[in-house]
């Protein structure tokens, strides 16, 4: 549109990002431009730990046009992820011309007249570039969230967040509490029990987890997307899909419960010097805190945009919840139900379709 340098900004070159942009071409939205945070392509899977198997991680869904095992020609459930998905998502930028810009470090998007300018910095140097709409797919690995406690300042110990986890070597001979329902926190659990030499670990998280031993079915999938929708769509911030789910109980988690690997004890209350204490007078002394306790979106460079409700989400609208309400020329990836790999694909093509129609082009 007139005054601006590119139809729409794509923040953000994972999977959700590039789904986006691959879209944007079938849509005929051809003046884009596709910015991302890291070095190289791969997102945040090249940061996860070492050990992280795709069989183990939350499997990455095949981006549309080239599955990951058509582009690596080989069964990908025994390889890391923090390799195979950033060769997987460089090749794919490859086979579709996909132009990804990198590093570029948004720092933040503000209004103009034009629509958005967005300022950044890349190659050591200020800039700004002016969008007509917006794609944000910057996802949470940058938001680690760890949970406010009375004492945790003053834990003379080791803490870390699932973000800082790099193998369970780090914890030979050391007293692990992980803390956290989610998957990661039962799979460090699990690896840490098993493979660290003369570790001892313990379990809590604010709610009992739950095991699911049947299979994830299609009408459970949609019930966890839904319930995720129908609050960002009043304006609230979403919940994780495993709180609808539960855990699914595989060999691995079934062996490791007849181990004793499982115990779960409820939330502690406080944090001292030497470990953490219940209200009942309990206490634990451990040498490690590991936070298993999920991400946050990563937004602060849309503050300016005052998108925030009072409710501490963005209420969002459209056909699959990925349009901001407040103004239909910023389309949210990776924010509520489009947050699963699973669901990346299918917002992304809602998203260019979005921005599409907007331009007129549909």
């Amino acid at each position: 549109m007139a005054g601006a340098d590119v139809d729409v900004a794509v923040l953000g070159a994972g999977q959700a990002g590039l789904s986006g942009a691959y879209y944007l071409v079938k849509f005929g939205v051809d003046r884009s431009l596709i910015v991302d945070h890291y070095e190289r392509p791969g997102g945040a899977w090249q940061h996860r730990w070492p050990t992280l198997t795709l069989a183990t991680a939350n499997r990455v869904h095949d981006l549309p046009g080239l599955g990951i095992v058509e582009a690596l020609g080989t069964d990908c459930d025994a390889l890391p992820a923090a390799s195979a998905v950033p060769e997987y998502f460089g090749q794919y930028e490859d086979k579709f011309g996909i132009e990804v810009q990198r590093p570029v470090h948004v720092r933040r998007v503000r209004p103009d007249p034009a629509g958005f300018a967005i300022d950044h910095v890349r190659d050591g140097r200020d800039a700004t570039v002016i969008a007509s709409t917006l794609i944000n797919a910057t996802g949470t690995w940058d938001r680690p969230f760890i949970p406010f406690f009375a004492g945790r300042n003053t834990f003379r110990g080791t803490q870390l967040h699932t973000h800082d986890y790099r193998g369970p070597a780090d914890f030979a001979g050391r007293r692990v509490l992980v803390v956290g329902a989610g998957i990661s926190a039962v799979q460090l659990l699990i690896e840490i029990g098993r493979e660290a030499p003369g570790a001892q670990t313990f379990w809590c998280s604010r709610r009992e987890p739950v095991f699911d031993p049947g299979p994830f079915s299609p009408e459970r999938g949609r019930e966890a997307v839904a319930r995720v929708e129908r609050r960002v769509r009043a304006g609230l911030p979403p919940t994780s899909v495993v709180s609808v789910t539960g855990l699914p109980e595989n060999d691995s988690i079934r062996a490791a419960r007849r181990d004793g690997l499982l115990r779960w004890r409820p939330m502690f209350t406080a944090i001292d010097a030497d470990g953490v204490t219940w209200d009942t007078g309990e206490r634990l002394d451990v040498d490690v805190l590991l936070w298993c306790t999920g991400f946050r979106s990563s937004l602060d460079h849309l503050g300016p945009l005052h998108l925030r409700e009072a409710g501490g989400g963005i209420t969002m609208t459209g056909r699959l919840a990925t349009t901001v309400a407040a103004d239909h020329r910023i389309q949210l990836l990776g924010y509520g139900p489009s947050a699963s790999t699973i669901g990346a694909n299918r917002a992304g093509r809602e998203a260019a379709r979005n921005v599409a129609e907007y331009l007129g082009l549909t």
